[in-house]
């Protein structure tokens, strides 16, 4: 796999009505109205008083947004993105996609796949208990719960916020990484040198 960008935007969605994936693309829209941005600004900051750099903040926030119909196109989307090296860093799933799987199993055979992908549970129905979606999944500190109709401005932050989750966590997992090849690299040249004593203590005698 190729180094994975630092700051990984790609977000999946994963849901069976196309009107539901016009709605995410507005929210994730690069391209924002001065009102849609100004409604953002005092949501994030209050009162419109934000200044001009938090402003730019926000638009300067790009979102790389794929769509899935069903849970088996979804599957088959991120082992394409893991191909590619550039895997989705955040999902939105709705709960009712028939006639294919339903959120839950999706989720299950995301993570089987990518097991750090962060993942918003969206529903417009009381029939699926967010504690026995968590107890099946067993993930809660990946999982957010989104109610249908959602607001625009709830999608982008929780976009956002689940994207920055995932790079802090794929920053941790390269630090570790870094760390253990290091160890082993200083493990290995100490056993070099022990051999090398050895070798020329029996040499010496």
């Amino acid at each position: 796999m190729s180094e994975l960008p630092s700051h990984n935007r790609r977000i999946l969605i994963v849901d069976d009505d196309s009107s539901v994936h016009h709605a995410y693309t507005r929210a994730l829209s690069h391209r924002r109205t001065e009102t849609d941005v100004d409604a953002m600004e005092d949501a994030l900051f209050g009162d419109g008083t934000s200044n001009a750099k938090q402003a730019s903040a926000l638009d300067n926030e790009k979102f790389e947004v794929d769509h899935a119909y069903q849970g088996q196109e979804a599957l088959a989307k991120l082992e394409q993105s893991i191909k590619e090296g550039h895997p989705y860093s955040a999902a939105f799933v709705d709960m009712r996609m028939p006639p294919g799987w339903d959120g839950v199993e999706t989720i299950e055979q995301l993570w089987k796949m990518h097991p750090s992908l962060q993942v918003t549970v969206c529903s417009a129905y009381s029939d699926y208990k967010w504690n026995d979606i968590v107890r099946r999944l067993q993930k809660a500190d990946q999982l957010l719960l989104l109610r249908k109709p959602f607001d625009p401005i709830e999608v982008w932050q929780i976009a956002l916020s689940m994207s920055e989750k995932w790079n802090l966590s794929q920053l941790h997992v390269n630090q570790l990484k870094t760390a253990n090849d290091q160890l082993a690299r200083e493990l290995s040249e100490r056993k070099r040198a022990e051999d090398r004593a050895r070798h020329d203590a029996m040499h010496d005698a």
